[in-house]
């Protein structure tokens, strides 16, 4: 009987069942978390493969700077704007989370500090979309002014609107359903980007003098494979972490349904393309699987798998009739407006088709969809949701690029967008030994002369048709 005492009173003092379901819900959100960053790198090589090879370096550079102040200003105020307090527009507490405080101002525990984390990757991954449309011409100074107001307040506007339970959104009919981002984070950060276009023009060179857009390929193919690969990688976590725990396994069965959407992306761009052009384009094909992952994000929970590959095809259609048609006028290298913008869209209002009786009524937010007898009003409330987003994103980054372009200006001189942002505002580029006679290499990355920039050797402002 004695010997037996020490193990019962460890089995006292051991722990609960709940203790151990919560630690484990935030185990799978911080596994969550950890994939959505490594979103950045899918982001980044991305965006360094559609740009050419003078410009190559500086897409590491905006990642760093735009990733760490993203966190900072999520830290101070973002998070709790976004989720702090029951107010209709915008939150009022859980300022400087772990300095005390949580959203509910009392101290701030693993499990709430676990979501915060979780929920930064989400405002880094809006903020890294706004990017890729502007890339071989902006200031890097614009990354970090317009990244502290997008993660300081734009964003966490329509995260608090639509996620934290008390915003203008949750109110509207029975909630809008988005469930991990189609709307908050994609569309969210492509009407952002497309604000920075209005004011930022096009690339020197992207249209001829009839104004005919000419094409400015990206330098790799590979590297553009691998972000798209990384993104889908990473997407995984975003939908699957946003069930926020691992009660029933219904993570599972979301990311099940997220990857069924990506295929649908790929197969529906791969097929427009072909028949448009006789020509199975890279680009365009890693453009579906985003788009299709984008389409699925905010169904993910909501939808049966039958219906996954349908709206990730339907992204996939989009993402290539949209792309051919904003490029006549906007110059997007990266094609962020359609895969981001108009799949966003698309995907938002695709649960007021699909979402099941099932799904709506598991999680509690809305109604079933139209082919799931749900009626018309589904649909009303996610295009509400799409209308509220998108002028309320594009007001307020316009005012924000407008004051950035008439203090210290958007745009590098045409001096610099010739010679390459490596060399121009980095002083090294991606790739020296292709623009630097081999004899010439020693000392690279010494300081610049202030006279000018030295533009590339063997350069050219030829654009290749």
């Amino acid at each position: 009987m004695t010997l037996l005492l020490p193990a019962s009173a460890l089995a006292q003092d051991g722990p609960t069942l709940d203790s151990l379901k919560s630690e484990l819900d935030t185990t799978w959100v911080m596994v969550a978390a950890c994939l959505v960053f490594f979103m950045q790198a899918g982001f980044a090589f991305l965006e360094i493969g559609l740009s050419r090879g003078k410009n190559a370096g500086m897409g590491i550079a905006k990642i760093l700077i735009n990733f760490s102040i993203g966190s900072l200003l999520w830290w101070a105020v973002g998070f709790g704007f976004a989720f702090g307090g029951d107010h209709t527009i915008i939150g009022s507490s859980g300022f400087f989370i772990g300095n005390g405080t949580d959203v509910a101002g009392t101290p701030a525990d693993s499990a709430e500090l676990g979501f915060f984390a979780f929920q930064l990757m989400f405002a880094c991954v809006s903020l890294a979309i706004v990017w890729g449309s502007t890339l071989e011409r902006i200031k890097f100074g614009v990354y970090i002014i317009f990244g502290a107001v997008f993660v300081g307040l734009i964003y966490p506007l329509v995260a608090h609107a639509a996620w934290s339970g008390s915003g203008i959104l949750s109110r509207v009919g029975g909630g809008v359903q988005d469930f991990a981002g189609s709307s908050v984070v994609h569309l969210t950060g492509a009407t952002a980007a497309f604000a920075a276009l209005v004011f930022l023009g096009p690339r020197k060179g992207k249209f001829g003098p009839d104004g005919r857009p000419r094409a400015i390929p990206g330098h790799s193919m590979p590297l553009l494979g691998l972000g798209v690969l990384i993104l889908w990688l990473g997407w995984f976590g975003f939908n699957g972490g946003s069930t926020l725990g691992t009660s029933g396994n219904s993570f599972a069965e979301v990311i099940a349904v997220t990857n069924m959407g990506a295929i649908g992306g790929v197969i529906g761009a791969t097929f427009l393309i072909y028949m448009l052009s006789r020509k199975l384009d890279v680009g365009m094909m890693g453009n579906g699987a985003i788009a299709g992952l984008v389409a699925i994000t905010a169904p993910a929970g909501y939808v049966e798998m039958w219906a996954a590959p349908i709206i990730g095809l339907v992204g996939g259609l989009v993402v290539v009739a949209g792309v051919l048609a904003i490029e006549k006028k906007l110059d997007d290298p990266v094609g962020a407006l359609s895969a981001h913008g108009l799949a966003g869209i698309w995907g938002t209002l695709s649960c007021g088709l699909f979402t099941s009786d099932r799904l709506a009524e598991s999680l509690g937010v809305g109604k079933a969809g139209l082919f799931y007898g749900g009626g018309l009003e589904q649909l009303g409330v996610q295009a509400v949701a799409v209308l509220v987003t998108f002028f309320g994103v594009f007001i307020l980054s316009a005012i924000t690029f407008g004051i950035i372009k008439a203090t210290i200006g958007m745009r590098v001189s045409e001096e610099e967008e010739d010679a390459g942002l490596d060399i121009a505002e980095h002083g090294m580029y991606g790739y020296p030994e292709q623009f630097i006679p081999a004899p010439e290499l020693i000392g690279v990355g010494s300081p610049r002369p202030q006279s000018g920039v030295a533009a590339p050797v063997g350069s050219t402002t030829e654009v290749t048709a």
